[in-house]
């Protein structure tokens, strides 16, 4: 008996592009997935075109994994579309689920990202000062672009959303878990992230102890990683206020976890979290006695504090970008 095959799709937005490549991870799992469902759109792969999208009927695609975050008028419109034309929308990759590094630009706003890209930047020459427009005209007729916005946001925040999964990208065993969860025919409730509900701190090999550090240190600063925890060392690791899942494969590597799982089940602010988490350990017996410039000086360790605390999830915290006045 032929058993009919399911639907997928796949779409790119504000991303790295490294989910497209998270997608082949699964090495000659592919193969499985390939027998068992049609792709019927991926741009980066298949040359399917927008208006054989529009084409389909409403609920035609079985399901869409959506990666990237939202910061053009394309990408709204594409999130909108593949919406209606799946059954299931997956955010897929942290830039799907909570923004992603694109997100950071939630510090700025178009015009100034514009300024440093186009004009304040010392490898561009750009001596007419032309900026990207919506239209142009040319001899040959009108040129279009997408508008570009002010705000990036989470997939979420745009249309609804029934699973996420997150990673910068995904780990391939999580993609592979959704996968067979689809197929299988066993998804969980809507609004699940495919993810455990713990941290990656309950992944990481290094020996844990009661943390208390004096000083903040970069992973460079370091002569060498001991085998106790990186926060014991005075490293930022963002462990404790990540949802685990990847195995903790950046701390074999002795690098620190920076976040790209998400906030752990129950939390509120991922940044706000590792914050907290960071100011409990800070063991200064002499804190109520520091002078301001001593206190400036053990701030100074946080090199870029929205870049720590916020690489991925500045769209989707409590205090998700700058005032626009």
């Amino acid at each position: 008996m032929t058993i009919e095959k399911l639907k997928f799709g796949f779409y790119w937005a504000a991303s790295c592009g490294g989910c497209e490549i998270a997608v082949l991870d699964i090495d000659e799992k592919i193969l499985d997935v390939v027998a068992r469902a049609d792709i019927l759109f991926w741009p980066v792969a298949i040359d399917t075109k927008y208006k054989d999208v529009e084409a389909m009927p409403d609920g035609h695609m079985d399901v869409c994994f959506f990666n990237g975050a939202v910061r053009t008028t394309e990408q709204e419109e594409l999130a909108h579309l593949l919406r209606k034309k799946s059954k299931y929308l997956v955010a897929f990759g942290s830039c799907a689920v909570t923004g992603g590094i694109p997100g950071l630009a939630n510090i700025t706003n178009r015009e100034e990202v514009f300024r440093t890209a186009y004009l304040d930047n010392p490898s561009t020459i750009n001596e007419e000062g032309v900026l990207p427009s919506t239209e142009s005209i040319v001899k040959e007729g009108k040129l279009t672009l997408p508008g570009f916005y002010d705000t990036v946001k989470s997939l979420d925040q745009v249309v609804d959303v029934d699973y996420y999964l997150p990673g910068c990208p995904p780990p391939t065993n999580l993609i592979l878990d959704a996968v067979t969860a689809i197929f299988d025919g066993r998804l969980p409730p809507k609004g699940t992230v495919i993810a455990p509900n713990k941290s990656v701190c309950d992944e990481c090999r290094f020996e844990k102890s009661e943390k208390k550090i004096t000083r903040i240190r970069r992973i460079y600063e370091v002569e060498k990683v001991e085998e106790k925890c990186l926060l014991e060392q005075g490293i930022i690791c963002y462990g404790p206020a990540t949802r685990g899942g990847c195995g903790a494969r950046c701390l074999d590597a002795n690098m620190p976890c920076t976040g790209c799982g998400g906030p752990t089940p129950n939390s509120l602010d991922q940044g706000g979290k590792m914050i907290s988490a960071l100011a409990s350990i800070l063991g200064l017996d002499n804190e109520e006695s520091m002078t301001d410039e001593e206190v400036e000086k053990l701030l100074d360790g946080v090199v870029d504090p929205i870049g720590t605390f916020y690489k991925y999830g500045l769209p989707t915290a409590l205090i998700n970008r700058r005032v626009e006045k």
